[in-house]
């Protein structure tokens, strides 16, 4: 049933999840010093963003719709709570060396903070699902999982333009801006996944989750029904 979740996760994993790209030489100090010092503040944010997601996606798929609303909640409002951290970080950083950077990193706080919004609002919504009633639940799991994937299509010019360019690059050598594994669980006895690689923009390893949990989800809510 959570599985429903686990789909909508394979797209626009705000910030954290984008720093796995591309590393080369950057003669620029500031660049690298401005890399160092948010990446440093980030490493906390960036691994308990992977606990929280990985909380979403190994949720038993048949468990009981109470602990699937109690781990949901916990992790939508870690998510949360990781995005208002990063928007906090990236206005200590000062304005990053890259154009209009003042502006940039304004935009990139509102859009962070924006998603951390969006992830108690959905916190919210989970929060008051019907968890005695199975099909109610099910149902209601799909509001959610609707409501997840539009937080992964949010805008995030900003944030994109932040981790761009000599900056990101930068940004992607730094040990402390490296994704940490997600791992998709066995499904149905039938066989298990290996740890997904580092995430990038493209949201490959996700990808191949989400499209077999899509398939699960469906057979879950029917088999309930």
């Amino acid at each position: 049933m959570n599985k429903k979740l686990a789909a909508a996760l394979s797209g626009g994993s705000v910030l954290v999840l984008a720093l796995s790209g591309c590393s080369d030489n950057s003669s620029d100090n500031k660049v690298n010093d401005w890399a160092k010092t948010f990446c440093n503040q980030a490493q906390p944010q960036i691994k308990k963003r992977a606990s929280a997601e990985q909380a979403i996606i190994s949720t038993a798929a048949d468990g009981k719709p109470a602990d699937i609303q109690a781990a949901d909640s916990k992790a939508f409002q870690d998510l949360a709570d990781v995005n208002t951290a990063l928007a906090n970080t990236v206005k200590a950083g000062g304005t990053p060396p890259i154009d209009d950077g003042a502006k940039v990193q304004q935009d990139a706080v509102s859009e962070l903070q924006a998603t951390a919004k969006a992830y108690l609002d959905l916190k919210k919504q989970v929060d008051g699902l019907n968890a005695k009633d199975q099909q109610k639940f099910a149902d209601g799991l799909q509001g959610v999982a609707d409501g997840l994937a539009k937080i992964e299509k949010m805008k995030q010019d900003a944030v994109k333009k932040l981790q761009s360019g000599d900056l990101g690059k930068a940004m992607a050598k730094q040990p402390g801006c490296q994704t940490v594994k997600v791992s998709s669980p066995p499904a149905g006895g039938s066989g298990s996944d290996a740890p997904s690689t580092p995430a990038s923009p493209s949201g490959s390893a996700s990808s191949k989750a989400s499209s077999k949990a899509s398939s699960e989800a469906s057979s879950k809510a029917s088999a309930k029904s």
